[in-house]
């Protein structure tokens, strides 16, 4: 059955950043929560009833929610419970984290970089059991697949925010 909808694919490649370190992988998760804030989604909605324009929403969100890295944490799935039922080892968390006054500098430039706003990282333990891998996709080559410079420069300044953010949780 057609419903007249236009698909189109654009294929685009993405960068994979995997930064090892002889830290733990609880070591590296406290590492990096100590410098990021936490919100959710309803803390947003809270905000905007009380502070409905730019402004206040922007003023409010740093003061509340953004930590000392400029970002915060939305959401944690840590795999670990259910992975060993496949014979998987390892431990592997997944971070779900970034800022809404960080997104927009880039979703005003192309609202499909929406699309990879909040970022990731996969915190695993290494496989020899000594120390941890984080693993993130270089915001950049996601969002930036068509020549769009203020995009582009918008979105590098996240990369180096979350290289920043990723070196503090890893730094031996």
């Amino acid at each position: 059955m057609t419903t007249g909808a236009k698909i189109e694919t654009k294929p685009f490649a993405g960068k994979r950043v995997v930064v090892r370190t002889r830290r733990s992988l609880d070591d590296v998760l406290n590492r990096l929560r100590s410098v990021m804030g936490l919100a959710s989604n309803s803390d947003f909605s809270a905000v905007l009833k009380d502070h409905p324009n730019e402004a206040e929403f922007t003023q409010e969100v740093e003061e509340r929610f953004v930590g000392k890295s400029g970002f915060m944490l939305f959401a944690v799935f840590d795999h670990s419970g259910w992975l060993p039922l496949f014979g998987i080892k390892p431990r592997v968390v997944r971070l779900i984290l970034g800022n809404p006054l960080l997104a927009i500098t880039m979703i005003r430039h192309d609202i499909t970089a929406g699309l990879f706003a909040p970022v990731e990282l996969l915190v695993t333990d290494n496989p020899d059991g000594a120390g941890s891998t984080i693993t993130y996709v270089l915001p950049s080559s996601l969002m930036v697949i068509e020549e769009n410079k203020p995009l582009l420069d918008a979105a590098r300044e996240l990369d180096k925010k979350l290289a920043a953010l990723v070196a503090h949780g890893a730094d031996e």
